[in-house]
């Protein structure tokens, strides 16, 4: 994992993806933790997702706006809690960031966001995100202890893939090419965020407009 020596550069790992490390300034970091932890004070919290076939997700998540369930958007009359307007806009600019102002995706209109909490211990699988009707790109906001993000292929779980070590205040947005390629996170490292944080563990926020 990066030991603060040498500075971090911004990169494509993919076609189509791009990773900005340290794009939210550490006040910003802070206000977010407060935020999400807001959003689990009611009326839902974070939980562990029961998959389809009995299996439990070990990261703990909650939906804001358009509600996902393993593996459909419910419709907006299920919506528990609301997606404030002020995280709709940082999607925006950090889309505007990652693409240019003038990219090919200016109209996002996120309606979803999914916030997953890495406990110690916590990974992610590999998996797609294709419930969306929308082809606009996923942006991904990590919070916390650092991660190796895996983004892979869109034929199937295996190789080739490529390992990104996400930190807190990074950004990565994967779109066109790599919109359904698998990826997962196999690894965190426990204890590695900032103490001033005041968070024990990592959490993700992952902005996307479903077209539905």
């Amino acid at each position: 994992m990066p030991d603060g020596l040498f500075p971090r550069e911004r990169s494509e790992p993919a076609p189509g993806a791009v990773h900005v490390p340290g794009w939210l300034p550490f006040a910003r970091q802070r206000e977010l933790v407060a935020a999400c932890r807001e959003f689990g004070r009611g009326p839902v919290s974070y939980e562990h997702t029961v998959l389809p076939g009995g299996g439990v997700m070990s990261v703990r998540s909650l939906c804001l706006g358009r509600r996902w369930v393993p593996y459909r958007y419910l419709g907006p009359e299920e919506n528990l809690l609301e997606l404030p307007d002020w995280l709709v806009e940082l999607g925006r600019e950090a889309l505007a960031d990652a693409y240019g102002a003038h990219g090919p995706y200016g109209g996002f209109a996120p309606d979803t966001a999914l916030v997953n909490f890495y406990a110690d211990g916590a990974r992610m699988g590999m998996h797609q995100d294709r419930e969306e009707r929308s082809p606009a790109p996923v942006v991904s906001l990590s919070l916390g202890d650092t991660c190796v993000f895996r983004l892979g292929n869109t034929d199937d779980r295996g190789r080739p893939w490529t390992d990104v070590e996400l930190a807190s205040g990074d950004l990565l947005v994967f779109g066109g090419p790599s919109r359904l390629a698998y990826h997962g996170v196999p690894k965190v490292y426990a204890g590695s965020a900032e103490p001033a944080l005041g968070l024990a563990g990592r959490l993700n926020i992952t902005l996307r407009e479903t077209g539905l």
